[in-house]
């Protein structure tokens, strides 16, 4: 790749360019962003501002504020002609590309929500989510052309959904079916105000776009480049996965906000020790999606390649819209034993640590993280039970019960534990283990089955899957494999998978959990 696009041309350097520890507000743009209230109105301001302003990057693609801005409309406009009636959801089917941006612009300035349904995952995902949603329109890249185009597929009836919805994106279910996350433009406004408290984001960032818009990642990556004036670089899935490639493009492309997963960011950090590329224009390293690499981190600053950027880790979930908690990561990234530093609640959010009677804990205890403020989601679509579980009332508060436990030290820092159910964050992934185990317990030749997170000789988390076949059945590891390949998504499939003669059991005939990992 050639060294080309380093800032927007002709644009100045914004004093917020300069990296000074995150902790103060963004810039005129983000004020802008507060005199307007939805993400669409949020986005024609910053078009208004400046148009001739480069707004997505896609390979050699780029499109302005301006053509974004037109593309968007016409998408909107086959969604008025097609009859899509304003406030229901519309299926976002298309690979990662700069299409997604307009599609995504286009939905919801017609009034509606969108559903990522990606190609990627098997068929029958797709037809669940696209079934579990009432989708009856999806917007598609249209052969040949590769615009965007709108297509009735005769599905519904549609599910109603509350106003001003932005999103539904649907997370791993711990009974082997999906569930979708209600999510609404105030709640996405709400964060990005919020986060504008924390950083100092410009219109001369350059963002990359590195997450499938399946995963809400991509959320804060989109909108924290559209609400700025800032650009967004698309990064290609095979981009993504070569660490290499996606380095040069880094430098390539002058990135000066970068969001990782913490697996992500440790292979990109050992392919810098192996071939050191500078990264001058970097700003931030934002981490989230799953429990911070600490030896990464370390690793990166012994490199040096990115000497002006602040490392901010980010506790987040779905439900609650991304991100919840901010830590600047200084150089000592030490935290309590066995617990990773997940910092404050970001400012309109606040977290509560209780015990299983939803009774706070003493300070310095370990309670189960509670997250009330203005980006607590509307709750799982279709599901008021399962909503009424999870989101719960205290002292006339709507709480989220996030699963997740921590400790609050002497500082009022949070520092993560780790859950006390079977869900996990793996690669920026929340998977459910009962979700592979479902689908390995349904093929017919299985007799057992169970399925764990252990981490691999990098002490990375992966999936481990165990199976005991049926009496008188040869069903080997590649066969299993190959059913879970064929119902899940990749991040979904277990890296490992183990024939048994028998599952250990306690004592009271349960699998034995603790006994079979690492096996």
């Amino acid at each position: 790749m050639g060294r080309r696009r380093r800032r927007q041309p002709g644009r100045p350097v914004h004093p917020a360019d300069r990296a000074d520890g995150g902790h103060h507000r963004g810039d005129a743009g983000a004020t802008l962003g507060r005199a307007v209230l939805t993400l669409a109105r949020r986005f024609a301001a910053q078009v208004a501002r400046d148009p001739d302003a480069v707004a997505v990057v896609d390979g050699d693609r780029e499109l302005r504020y301006d053509e974004l801005a037109a593309a968007a409309a016409e998408v909107r406009r086959q969604l008025a002609d097609a009859g899509v009636p304003p406030g229901t959801l519309v299926g976002l089917r298309m690979p990662r590309c700069a299409e997604v941006v307009v599609a995504i612009l286009g939905i919801l300035e017609h009034g509606c929500g969108y559903v990522p349904i990606d190609p990627a995952y098997p068929a029958s995902r797709q037809e669940h989510i696209a079934g579990d949603a009432g989708i009856d329109t999806v917007v598609q890249v249209e052969p040949g052309t590769g615009r965007p185009v709108v297509v009735r597929t005769g599905g519904g009836p549609p599910r109603p959904v509350p106003p001003g919805t932005a999103y539904v994106i649907y997370t791993s279910g711990s009974t082997g079916t999906p569930k979708g996350v209600v999510v609404g433009d105030a709640h996405v406004c709400a964060l990005m105000d919020a986060c504008a408290e924390r950083f100092t984001f410009s219109a001369a960032d350059v963002w990359t776009m590195f997450h499938s818009h399946s995963f809400d990642f991509s959320v804060w990556e989109l909108w924290g480049a559209l609400l700025h004036g800032g650009r967004v670089v698309v990064v290609p899935p095979w981009v993504a996965a070569d660490p290499r490639a996606f380095g040069e493009l880094l430098a390539d492309e002058g990135v000066t906000v970068l969001s990782q997963v913490p697996t992500a960011f440790g292979h990109l950090v050992a392919e810098l020790e192996a071939h050191p590329i500078a990264l001058p224009e970097l700003r931030y390293v934002v981490f989230g999606g799953e429990a911070l690499n600490t030896g990464a981190v370390r690793a990166w600053r012994e490199l040096g390649v990115a000497p002006a950027a602040t490392l901010v880790n980010m506790y987040g979930i779905t439900e609650t819209t991304v991100h919840v908690t901010f830590a600047a990561l200084e150089d000592d990234t030490g935290t309590l034993p066995g617990a990773t530093p997940i910092g404050r609640p970001l400012p309109h959010l606040r977290v509560l640590l209780v015990d299983e009677r939803l009774r706070p804990v003493p300070a310095g205890e370990p309670g189960e993280m509670l997250v009330t403020g203005a980006s607590v989601s509307y709750g799982y679509l279709g599901r008021a039970e399962l909503t009424g579980q999870r989101f719960v009332t205290l002292a006339g508060q709507r709480y989220y019960r996030s699963g997740d436990w921590a400790r609050q030290d002497a500082e009022g820092r949070l520092h993560y534990l780790g859950r006390r159910d079977r869900q996990v964050q793996l690669r920026g992934f929340r998977v459910e283990l009962g979700e592979p185990e479902a689908v390995i317990a349904a093929h017919p030749a299985v007799a057992q089955c169970a399925v764990l997170a252990e981490p691999n000789q990098l002490g990375e988390l992966q999936l481990v899957a165990y199976y005991v076949p049926r009496s008188g059945v040869d069903l080997a590891p590649e066969q299993v494999r190959a059913h879970v390949a064929g119902c899940l998504p990749a991040h979904l499939v277990p890296s490992r998978i183990r024939r048994m003669p028998a599952l250990p059991r306690t004592a009271h005939d349960k699998v034995d959990l603790v006994a079979l990992r690492g096996r």
